[in-house]
């Protein structure tokens, strides 16, 4: 796993404890070489970034008892796939992010500053 460092180069905090998240499942948005999503952003889910996630391809509403996944619902936060929330972004749908909770590699794929126009209140 690489180090547990957000975008401010701080420790990371975790992102969900309920539902769990993470690549790692560890409510941290944590990751290593094999997380080929880079499941680095943490955000706060909305209907509109849901609808869009689904119909892109990747249904996170719908639960899936099978893997243990009840769904996401607004108000939710979730690890995102850096990739998918710039796509979000570019597509003008993208949901807030708690940056203390986001890991650094998120930076590989998205720049700081259009995480930052995502930023809750207070980061």
């Amino acid at each position: 796993m690489d180090p547990s460092v957000n975008v401010f180069g701080d420790p990371l905090q975790p992102c969900s404890h309920e539902p769990l998240t993470g690549f790692f499942r560890n409510a941290a948005c944590d990751t290593c070489d094999e997380d080929q999503g880079s499941h680095t952003v943490c955000a706060v889910m909305t209907a509109e970034f849901l609808a869009f996630s689904k119909y892109v391809g990747n249904d996170l509403s719908t639960p899936s008892p099978a893997y243990g996944f009840q769904g996401l619902k607004p108000g939710d936060r979730w690890c995102l796939c850096a990739a998918r929330f710039l796509q979000a972004h570019d597509e003008g749908c993208a949901p807030r992010v708690s940056l203390d909770s986001t890991h650094m590699r998120a930076l590989e794929i998205v720049p700081l500053e259009v995480l930052r126009e995502y930023a809750l209140d207070g980061e």
